[in-house]
C-alpha cells in the first residue's frame, strides 16, 4: 500500500504553494541613449536618461563619492 496524507490539504494552502509557478521574468527594454537594459517607464540607472532627455546628472554624483 502506498502512503496517503492523513488530512486533506485546503484549497488555500494548495493554491499558495502553486502561486510560485506563475512567476515570470521582469520585462526589460533597451535604453535609447546607451543601450543598457532597464525596466520600462523608469530612468536608466546607467546614463540617467528617460524618454530621450537627461533627467539625472550621474557624472556629478559619481565625483562626489
Amino acid at each position: 500500500m502506498v502512503p496517503l496524507p492523513k488530512r486533506k490539504l485546503s484549497k488555500g494552502r494548495r493554491d499558495r504553494r502553486r502561486s510560485q509557478d506563475a512567476l515570470q521574468a521582469a520585462n526589460l527594454v533597451q535604453c535609447s541613449n546607451c543601450g543598457e537594459m532597464r525596466l520600462p517607464h523608469t530612468v536608466c540607472s546607467n546614463c540617467g536618461h528617460y524618454q530621450g532627455k537627461e533627467v539625472l546628472d550621474l557624472g556629478k554624483e559619481s565625483k562626489k563619492k
